[in-house]
């Protein structure tokens, strides 16, 4: 995809439900121009990548498949 900017101003990021309090997480939100964002939520204001909705699934399949 490239370098892309994204306003960041309205996004909401969450953690997974799963996370249960832990130090090790990530948060994700939902940005504009169909993009995930994701970031370590220990240092919210450093680096963000960010995937289309394709990408974000094809992930999130193969996490719950447990390919990682």
């Amino acid at each position: 995809m490239g370098s892309v900017t994204v306003g960041l101003s309205g996004a909401q990021w969450f953690k997974s439900s799963y996370s249960s309090g832990s130090q090790e997480c990530v948060e994700v939100a939902h940005l504009e121009r169909h993009l995930v964002g994701v970031r370590d939520s220990k240092d919210p204001a450093g680096a963000m990548l960010a995937f289309s909705l394709d990408e974000w699934d094809a992930f999130t399949r193969a996490v719950h498949g447990g390919a990682f």
